[in-house]
């Protein structure tokens, strides 16, 4: 490890942490795809040392949940391999969350582990697969992996895919017409990397976003909009 690295990770940890506004709690929509999970997080945790991990399909929205509870509880992010070099005296007693948890060092993720539960902080992980199947060389990595409360997130339904979409044209100032979401709702895949795709390409053209326009894109045509 450099020194460098070492020093950006103390310096990232000393640095207040802020959310983009498209991953503040006011702009979460809890429906049937992430109810489950909404419902957990709520007032978790509710006693100290508590684990819990998120996981879903990419896109599902299980990040702009973490992101909403690391404000509500102040808790420290941390992406994957980000917890081999951080200080972890720093992280005593407090709320954590771990993004990409499963593409974690085995050891430093098991000292994040016991380091949780021994000083009453939580640790909150995120990850496409449950932990039961991620891959560890450690035993007793395992065993505390297998014993971790898990909570599924689905694939975006109705209301959440057209809360993505609000919400990426919202941080592009724009103001779709009538029926367009619901439109694109009912055409897109259902991730928040389709509904960031698809208002990009709408934005391009500059031009009120109708559902002429979004047909016209979706069905490949490049001059939409620009005759």
């Amino acid at each position: 490890m450099s020194a460098n690295r070492a020093h950006s990770a103390q310096m990232q940890l000393r640095l207040p942490l802020k959310q983009e506004t498209s991953r503040r709690a006011s702009t979460l929509t809890v429906s049937g795809s992430n109810a489950v999970a909404a419902t957990a997080l709520e007032d978790w945790p509710s006693e100290p040392g508590s684990i819990m991990a998120l996981y879903g399909p990419q896109g599902c929205g299980k990040s702009h949940m973490a992101a909403a509870w690391v404000e509500r509880v102040g808790a420290i992010a941390l992406h994957g391999e980000e917890a081999s070099w951080c200080d972890l005296g720093q992280l005593e007693g407090r709320p954590i969350l771990l993004e990409e948890a499963d593409g974690s060092d085995d050891e430093a993720l098991f000292h994040l582990i016991n380091l949780t539960q021994a000083t009453g902080g939580a640790l909150l992980m995120v990850s496409r697969d449950p932990p039961a199947s991620w891959m560890t060389h450690l035993p007793d990595l395992r065993s505390r992996l297998n014993a971790i409360r898990t909570i599924a997130v689905e694939v975006p339904d109705d209301a959440v895919l057209a809360a993505m979409l609000k919400n990426a044209f919202a941080a592009r100032n724009i103001v779709p017409g009538e029926g367009v979401i619901d439109y694109l709702v009912r055409r897109i895949d259902r991730s928040a990397q389709s509904a960031e795709m698809i208002v990009d390409r709408l934005d391009i053209y500059h031009r009120p976003v109708t559902r002429v326009l979004a047909r016209q894109v979706l069905e490949g045509d490049f001059t939409a909009g620009l005759s």
